[in-house]
């Protein structure tokens, strides 16, 4: 299904003369209402009235995290508060948060960018769609919901959290679908398990997930414990929210709301832009946001773009699925290492369960890393021979996919803390 055929089929010229058309707007529309982007514009020599093409995006400045925290809280905004409708904010777990006003002419285009994400997932008006992320500031909640309501969907809005709840709500209202982070739908899977429930057996049908990177071998597994569909959507509170891109029946990469959000590839080291096919940093700038339009905001996502038809009919530019972040990016022995490189050989392992940490400790003047991972209950009473086989066979896995050595520790079923949001995946105890 399509929501918006007019931009989900746009032919590229069609689009790039309307990209060009906005970006023009965007960037006048920065200059003339905030310092910080006339100043950084000032900075490169660069005036509103010099995009001529789309290629004269690349003379535009970046935007950073730190930008935003450092203009905290409504310093980016481009609007009087009394034309702001709502705010939405990050966590704020490394720092102050990031904040997100909204139009409500912005919050309407966002609405349309998440109904598009719904109907390629194949959900529409007549589902039933229980929505497990947390209400709040957080944008995946509400993000969710006002697309729900868009489409007509009858919505259940459980938030996160209380699983034995969300389990018995999918069974007494007859839930078709379901959005929540992936690791949160792997929790409710289990809590299903514990309380007898096969919910492979009830009307569930497919579930749109995110707010968090997860691997194909971390989807197949939440298909498979759940009986449905599982698809994504991809986004960040800097820049709407979920929606920047989602993915459709074809499950070959994530199509970008290019009519809201022009999507750049670049080398993170050099910072240049690099062409369609190559693994880089994504760059967003959002064209038709006027709370706070975003210019090249450096996402720290490593992914690529391909532009190509998909075999849906949608002809929005692709993005691959997260592969890494530049920050997240651990180096152990000198070799660079993401921690779904790691996530993706683990969930190839049938004895253990897709609850894990790694954890890196010092090991003399470099890093090391250790992997804890939770065995399934029947093999871990096989005994502690077993396990240490086990554990033998996932270092050699790792060894030979990676390239460095690392120490596995197979733990008893359930003793991962669980995640009702994003789950915390990496440790630091270097200065432990």
């Amino acid at each position: 299904m399509i929501w918006n055929e007019k931009f989900e089929t746009m032919s590229d010229d069609e689009m790039a003369d309307f990209q060009l058309e906005k970006l023009k707007e965007t960037t006048a529309w920065v200059y003339d209402r905030l310092p910080f982007y006339k100043r950084k514009l000032d900075e490169k020599g660069v005036h509103p009235d010099d995009i001529k093409d789309l290629s004269d995006l690349g003379k535009l400045p970046f935007t950073v995290k730190t930008d935003l925290r450092d203009n905290y809280p409504f310093g980016l905004c481009a609007v009087p508060m009394t034309e702001v409708v709502r705010v939405h904010a990050s966590s704020g777990t490394t720092g102050k948060p990031i904040t997100g006003p909204y139009t409500a002419a912005d919050l309407d285009q966002w609405a349309d960018c998440m109904a598009r994400n719904f109907y390629a997932a194949g959900v529409g008006p007549e589902d039933i769609f229980q929505n497990a992320y947390g209400m709040g500031l957080f944008t995946g909640g509400l993000g969710f919901h006002q697309a729900a309501s868009k489409i007509g969907c009858t919505i259940v809005p459980a938030s996160s959290g209380m699983t034995e709840r969300q389990v018995t709500l999918i069974q007494d209202f007859g839930a078709t679908s379901i959005g929540c982070t992936p690791s949160y739908a792997l929790t409710i899977a289990e809590k299903a398990r514990d309380m007898g429930v096969d919910l492979r057996e009830l009307p569930l049908r497919v579930g749109i997930f995110g707010a968090e990177p997860w691997t194909e071998e971390m989807r197949r597994e939440i298909e498979e414990r759940m009986g449905i569909n599982a698809h994504e959507a991809y986004g960040l509170t800097e820049l709407m929210g979920p929606g920047v891109s989602f993915d459709c029946e074809a499950k070959d990469g994530l199509h970008v709301n290019e009519d809201h959000i022009m999507a750049e590839v670049i080398d993170p080291i050099t910072e240049e832009v690099l062409p369609h096919g190559t693994q880089g940093e994504l760059i967003f700038t959002a064209i038709q946001r006027r709370a706070m339009p975003m210019i090249r905001y450096r996402t720290r996502d490593i992914t690529t773009l391909r532009r190509e038809k998909c075999a849906c009919g949608r002809t929005l530019v692709k993005m691959d699925k997260i592969y890494g972040r530049s920050d997240d990016m651990l180096i152990i022995s000198g070799v660079n290492v993401f921690p779904s490189q790691i996530e993706a050989i683990l969930l190839e392992v049938p004895e253990v369960e897709p609850q894990y940490v790694l954890i890196i400790r010092k090991k003399g003047y470099l890093d090391a890393l250790s992997v804890d991972v939770e065995a399934r209950p029947e093999v871990y009473d096989l005994g502690e021979e077993k396990l240490k086989e086990i554990e033998k066979k996932i270092v050699d896995k790792i060894r030979g996919t990676v390239g460095i050595g690392v120490a596995v520790r197979l733990v008893p079923p359930k003793s991962i803390e669980r995640s009702e949001g994003k789950a915390k995946r990496v440790f630091d105890a270097r200065n432990m």
